[in-house]
């Protein structure tokens, strides 16, 4: 434990000379009054120690320069100085010590590391980069406590509060960049990751608060010059104590390439498909929700697809598609939370993903791309079948809380729920704080045939309070028992903004049918437009909604209907264009 060489004042040397005094000699006082000084004497931290203590980086007492000593209630400092050749032992004096009052024994509880004004052990709390042989020796903690000492005698045996780990890596030939150990428990505000001291000949070495480690965690990371990335799980449940060394071998002779590299920011660029499924267990099973993520090639998965994130386990981090295209993708075993991401949470945010040849089946919130979302959809477009039997479909999203901009959906949506949308299922507000905010649908179109139950839009399923859906529209076929509606089915004090449909048909067994809307409680429509079906715009009122051009087109002539919903889009960042098949089609302006 080298940290600094102590160095004893001649005032200091001269106390230790009296000290050497015996005791019979100085007097005593009458008990309760200040008496001889007393000077401990210090073991417990030589490599000879029992096995209940451990020989920490040189398993002597060089560098520890003072120990907080706590008697009868007070804590004072004492200065440390080696007292063997060795350094086994040390000799604990103060300029302002305790004293022998009498012959009886005292209780006495030491410790080091010592802030003045501590009068108890503090926590252990090990540093997290413990490369340097100065942080590894500094996360070290020592302590003697209530023991024992007698006149003539007074001796503490200290040892050690924080555990050793140390990993010796064998049978690999690749260039070794960093070791860490990984999966740590954070108690205390401990690190989850620690670098640990490099000792030579591949031999790695961290000082840890004790704690137990369950079988499957993955403790060790080892990554390669070339981008390799091994893991060490585990094997058995472990637990690790206070003053005891574990030594893990660890042969590398199987390390693989995990399918993604592991940026300097911490960071995930996926390789290949195996590497994203390998992304999607880090987040799912070891916790890493906040993990950023990026896509550095096309894609082809088979097999069963384990969606990322669930509600328990939330993905918040940031995935970058680079727009490169996932194929394949297959979700037939989930019951709800189903899409290439089962569960989006606040802050998260997936984005510039192409989805083709998608198969996915659910039973509710499932989406082509993330089954229920309270962060940031953008950019993304699906292609395939989502099929269900429960609520909230969508082709892009099950279920919205937050925001939905730039994204498309083609193929076929169907469920014989309720809330069942080209884009969305449903799209709903949320809390945050107090304060109640609608979630929005910006910039997005869907050509794909969407049916259902009840609540059934080409756009969207469900539109509710405070909401939002702007610059939107739908060209599929729409298909419901009740409240069926060419962009919107369901609608509750929503807002509906520059958005059509268009060559489609639009038809239901029931009730509630509208070219833009199935059923509306309250809201407003602007600019509104729609084509291929009956003369009516919305199926059932319950309140008559805010109307601002709101109409058929009759003629196919959608120019006059571009300009006046890009009129009213004119403070958004979307606009219309004429495609070659004279329908309007969304550019974004900024």
């Amino acid at each position: 434990m080298k940290r600094t060489t102590i160095h004893i004042s001649a005032a200091l040397a001269l106390l230790l000379g009296l000290a050497a005094c015996t005791q019979d000699e100085a007097g005593f006082l009458p008990e309760g009054a200040e008496g001889t000084p007393i000077v401990f004497t210090a073991t417990g931290l030589n490599p000879a120690a029992t096995a209940d203590t451990r020989a920490p980086v040189d398993g002597d007492w060089q560098g520890v320069q003072s120990v907080a000593v706590r008697m009868d209630g007070t804590v004072k400092a004492y200065n440390v100085t080696s007292s063997t050749s060795d350094h086994t032992s040390a000799t604990l004096t103060s300029a302002d010590p305790h004293y022998w009052s009498n012959h009886e024994d005292n209780t006495v509880t030491a410790w080091w590391p010592y802030t003045e004004g501590e009068t108890t052990p503090p926590a252990v709390v090990v540093r997290a980069d413990q490369s340097s042989p100065t942080d590894f020796e500094g996360s070290d903690f020592i302590s003697a406590e209530n023991q024992p000492v007698s006149y003539g005698n007074p001796t503490l045996r200290f040892t050690h509060r924080t555990a050793r780990v140390t990993i010796v890596l064998t049978d690999y030939t690749e260039g070794l960049a960093s070791v860490q150990l990984t999966g740590l428990s954070t108690e205390g505000d401990n690190p989850d990751i620690i670098v640990p001291y490099d000792k030579g000949s591949n031999t790695y070495t961290a000082l840890v608060a004790p704690q137990s480690v369950a079988t499957g965690t993955a403790f060790i990371t080892c990554k390669f010059t070339n981008g390799k990335v091994f893991v060490y799980k585990m094997k058995n449940d472990a637990e690790w104590k206070a003053g005891e060394e574990y030594t893990y071998t660890v042969s590398l002779a199987a390390a693989e390439d995990p399918g993604y590299t592991i940026e300097g920011d911490g960071s995930y660029t996926v390789t290949t498909a195996d590497g994203l499924k390998n992304v999607a267990k880090l987040v799912n099973e070891e916790g890493k929700t906040d993990i950023n993520i990026t896509l550095d090639t096309d894609l082809t998965l088979t097999g069963e697809w384990t969606p990322i994130g669930t509600a328990s386990q939330p993905y918040t981090g940031t995935f970058g598609g680079n727009y490169k295209t996932i194929t394949g993708l297959t979700v037939t075993e989930s019951n709800e939370y189903a899409g290439l991401f089962g569960y989006i949470g606040s802050g998260g945010t997936v984005q510039n993903v192409v989805l083709e040849n998608v198969q996915i089946n659910g039973a509710k919130f499932v989406g082509g791309v993330v089954g229920q979302n309270y962060g940031t959809v953008r950019n993304c477009s699906f292609s395939g079948k989502v099929y269900s039997t429960g609520s909230d479909i969508g082709g892009i999203v099950g279920r919205n809380y937050n925001t939905i901009s730039g994204c498309s959906a083609e193929g076929t949506v169907k469920s014989t729920g309720t809330n069942v949308g080209g884009i969305a299922g449903q799209s709903v507000s949320n809390f945050i704080g107090t304060e109640l905010i609608g979630s929005t649908i910006e910039g997005c179109h869907s050509t794909a045939d969407v049916s259902g139950g009840a609540g059934v839009g080409g756009v969207v399923g469900s539109l509710g309070n405070y909401c939002q859906l702007i610059a939107s529209y739908s060209t599929g076929d729409v298909a419901g028992n009740n409240n069926t509606g060419g962009v919107v089915g369901n609608i509750s004090q929503a807002t509906v903004t520059g958005c059509y449909h268009a060559t489609g048909q639009i038809s239901s067994s029931g009730t509630g049918v509208g070219g833009i809307v199935g059923y509306i409680t309250s809201g407003a429509l602007t600019a509104c437009y729609w084509s291929n079906y009956l003369d009516n715009s919305i199926g059932t009122e319950i309140i008559s909604p805010v109307k601002n051009e709101v109409e058929k087109v009759t003629d196919d002539d959608w120019r006059n209907a571009m300009d006046r919903m890009n009129d009213a889009l004119s403070e958004s960042s979307w606009q219309y264009i004429i495609k070659v098949d004279g329908l309007p089609e969304l550019m974004f302006i900024q």
